[in-house]
């Protein structure tokens, strides 16, 4: 089929809150803005969860019409985002959620919803205490959540997911939506970093960004004097720093040896790919 008549898939991506996936989610789809099998809107309830900003967003892309619905948020089993998908999934249309490690205990709902879902357990939840978090923090941490995310092969995993959703929209078949927790077992053998020792350092970095959230959710909900909480909301970030940091070692010993595996997007949507830096993307056998 030529890339004039192939089906365009719709896709609708509802994002309320902020989690280190959500601001970069509608570009892992379209990195070059080349594709021509896909079309994304994105609706945005900006910072707010509460269950009448998620409605209205969701009320907003569902008066549209798509193929694919994606809806990324903290803690999607919260009120608010429960009641978003909820609108998202009675279009009939496929429904994936997208969220961080509060929303794993709400995973059997949504496969009784009949929604899929990604769990990103390594998406930590941010040090939100006015005595510590100002934009610049805010922008530091996001920054540094996004490119673990990114060299840990986290991105690739959720990119990968969606394209084998739009492939079966365009082929006209009923998708098998995913439904996928990842951990470090997902990353082990997910993330396409060949070199052990690179392999090696991305499950730590992974596993360290889950035991930011510990500490943040400890000083957001359960400490009560502001000098403890503003302590424990540093270390949680100093931590984030460090793996990132260990992160940035995955992608030099790769480059060290000419071994990045490189996945662009072709235009029809079909994935290349590529290890040496010098040589052309090709699509997989």
């Amino acid at each position: 089929m030529s890339s004039t008549s192939q089906k365009i898939v719709k896709i609708g991506i509802v994002k309320c809150g902020c989690i280190g996936t959500a601001p970069l989610l509608e570009y892992l789809l379209d990195e070059r803005a080349d594709r021509e099998d896909i079309s994304v809107r994105v609706y945005s309830s900006g910072a707010k969860l509460i269950e009448s900003e998620a409605e209205d967003v969701a009320k907003l892309a569902t008066s549209r019409e798509h193929d694919l619905y994606i809806f990324i948020s903290p803690n999607a089993a919260l009120p608010g985002p429960r009641k978003a998908i909820e609108i998202l999934k009675n279009t009939g249309k496929p429904t994936i959620v997208i969220s961080d490690a509060p929303a794993k205990k709400a995973t059997k709902d949504f496969e009784g919803m009949g929604v899929g879902y990604i769990i990103v357990l390594g998406d930590p939840m941010i040090g939100a205490r006015r005595e510590f978090l100002d934009p610049t923090e805010m922008a530091i941490f996001n920054g540094d959540i996004i490119r673990l995310l990114a060299i840990c092969g986290v991105f690739r995993i959720i990119y990968k997911e969606i394209d084998k959703v739009i492939n079966a929209i365009k082929a006209g078949q009923k998708p098998e939506l995913p439904k996928l927790v990842i951990d470090k077992s997902i990353i082990e053998k997910e993330c396409n970093i060949t070199n052990p020792y690179a392999k090696a350092k991305a499950i730590a970095a992974y596993e360290i960004a889950q035991k930011v959230s510990e500490l943040t959710t400890e000083a957001c909900f359960k400490i009560k004097e502001w000098e403890r909480y503003t302590l424990l909301c540093t270390a949680a970030h100093e931590i984030l720093r460090v793996a990132t940091r260990l992160a940035d070692e995955v992608r030099e010993l790769d480059k060290s040896i000419d071994a990045v595996v490189r996945e662009p997007h072709h235009r029809d949507g079909t994935i290349l790919m590529k290890i040496k830096l010098i040589e052309k993307p090709e699509k997989k056998a």
